[in-house]
């Protein structure tokens, strides 16, 4: 064998090896109050939103917003990998404080139902830790190089990477109706190195960007 061939033949031996550590897509979860809502995805081709409901909502309607205590998911199918319950206890806090700032740029968040008002329940169903060492090193090696490279392209998850699975529901505050439900994965970019080198910090970005993307959905 050549020193070529075997480069290559360790690249993708690595490649195999990292796309087994990524964690499962969010699911419908049974214990959620919009499971019997929750649809197929038809638009969503990178699993980041598997399930979804939408209703005839118009988010203009709307200028103040409760956001609930995020709650941690206990039901037999949760996705926590191997998750310390303080850990979920800091992502469930980080969450909710990092929903309501950047919703706070949309919406009065307060805590009282009302006319003109939605009320955010987040769920936290599932959660995996950069895994320690192996994270950043996944990322400058050879083979965990070119494994994160394509997945960088794809929009999916990088290798050794924490992530977080969650799920939202949007109820007008007054009525209490279903206006909107989905269940989401979110992660760094799969190049982001940055995001590997303390054990939730792959989380919390994950959260950052699935925070970014409700408020964008909302406006």
């Amino acid at each position: 064998m050549t020193r070529k061939t075997f480069t290559v033949a360790v690249c993708l031996t690595t490649c195999a090896v990292l796309a087994a550590c990524t964690t499962a897509d969010p699911t419908v979860y049974e214990g959620l109050a919009s499971a019997a809502h929750l649809q197929p995805n038809p638009q969503d081709k990178g699993g980041r939103v598997p399930y979804e409901y939408r209703g005839n909502a118009d988010w203009r309607q709307y200028n103040k917003i409760i956001v609930e205590p995020v709650v941690v998911y206990t039901g037999r199918d949760n996705q926590f990998v191997k998750m310390q319950e303080k850990d979920k206890a800091e992502l469930a806090g980080y969450m909710r404080s990092e929903f309501a700032t950047k919703l706070r740029t949309r919406f009065a968040v307060v805590d009282m139902p009302g006319s003109s008002t939605l009320r955010l329940r987040l769920t936290l169903t599932g959660a995996k830790t950069t895994t320690p060492v192996l994270g950043p090193f996944s990322h400058l090696d050879v083979g965990g190089g070119v494994y994160n490279s394509v997945q960088a392209v794809r929009g999916r998850e990088g290798s050794m990477t924490g992530s977080v699975n969650y799920a939202v529901e949007i109820f007008d505050a007054q009525s209490n109706k279903l206006l909107r439900a989905y269940v989401t994965k979110q992660y760094p970019n799969a190049m982001n190195v940055g995001a590997t080198f303390s054990s939730l910090q792959a989380s919390k970005v994950g959260i950052q960007k699935g925070a970014d993307a409700l408020l964008a959905e909302l406006q």
